[in-house]
């Protein structure tokens, strides 16, 4: 298991010049990054809890990302703050697909899940 934060399983893909290795923290960055511009999306959920834990153990969720690899394919749980007046489900599913199709795209990893929790609402800010 892989979660983002430091774990050695890596994506190893061999070839005639060798192999490459892309870790979880890449995955996990792709995942929070893609999941930032999705529309309605304020920003990550950070529990302080699993930044404690994340400190003293090495493990945990980076920044509301946690990534775990399996057989080189990935599952992914974001947990994140929304912008109030957004239809929730929505942006939900907006960011499911939306990082599902970044981790294909861009690593070639097949997707078991991506997992959307959204943990509160803010105000979004005045244009």
């Amino acid at each position: 298991m892989a979660d983002g934060c430091g774990q050695e399983e890596n994506r190893n893909v061999a070839g005639k010049l060798g192999s490459v290795r892309i870790s979880p923290e890449v995955l996990a960055t792709i995942a929070r990054l893609t999941a930032l511009s999705v529309p309605g999306v304020a920003h990550m959920y950070s529990d302080l809890s699993t930044s404690v834990d994340r400190l003293f153990h090495g493990r945990g969720s980076a920044d509301g990302v946690r990534v775990q690899v399996v057989d080189n394919a990935v599952s992914i749980d974001l947990s994140l703050i929304a912008f109030s007046g957004v239809n929730l489900l929505e942006v939900g599913q907006a960011v499911q697909q939306q990082v599902a199709r970044a981790i294909q795209n861009l690593v070639g990893m097949p997707v078991l899940a991506v997992n959307v929790r959204v943990e509160d609402v803010v105000i979004a800010p005045k244009e």
